[in-house]
């Protein structure tokens, strides 16, 4: 068994503040581990990273323009996955915080999910896993 892990991606938003109540809205586990400020490359940026102690996103301040959109054919990141245990309290979070979803995933009897476009941040899609085993959470031709 593989015991290699996704530890944190690094996304590059506009302003901080918008994604970050994004994330802690949908994720009010999460925290802010760290943030400063550095010279990127000639540009004064501000850095975050949010989320548990083993996974995070990185943000930083200072985007010049729009990434992919999900349904274009531009290289680049067109969303992540991030688990969660209740996919229906995470929409209500969000839905009360005023974030409307995107649409929903697919048909899946082993699991469901939301995509939701917040704040310039990459699309998200939060997954809700109904099974333990691997074989139906993982199965394709459902």
């Amino acid at each position: 068994m593989s015991h290699e892990t996704l530890e944190h991606a690094n996304i590059t938003v506009q302003q901080i503040e918008p994604a970050l109540r994004f994330l802690l809205t949908a994720l009010p586990g999460w925290r802010v581990r760290g943030e400063g400020r550095m010279d990127w490359f000639g540009k004064s940026i501000r850095w975050l990273h949010v989320g548990s102690e083993q996974h995070y996103l990185a943000l930083q301040d200072g985007g010049e323009a729009a990434g992919p959109h999900w349904q274009s054919h531009q290289l680049g990141v067109k969303h992540l996955g991030i688990v969660v245990p209740d996919l229906a309290a995470l929409v209500d979070r969000l839905q009360a915080g005023g974030y409307t979803m995107d649409h929903p995933g697919g048909r899946h009897p082993h699991r469901r999910s939301a995509y939701y476009l917040a704040d310039g941040l990459v699309q998200i899609e939060f997954v809700q896993y109904l099974s333990d085993q691997p074989a139906e959470r993982n199965d394709y031709k459902l």
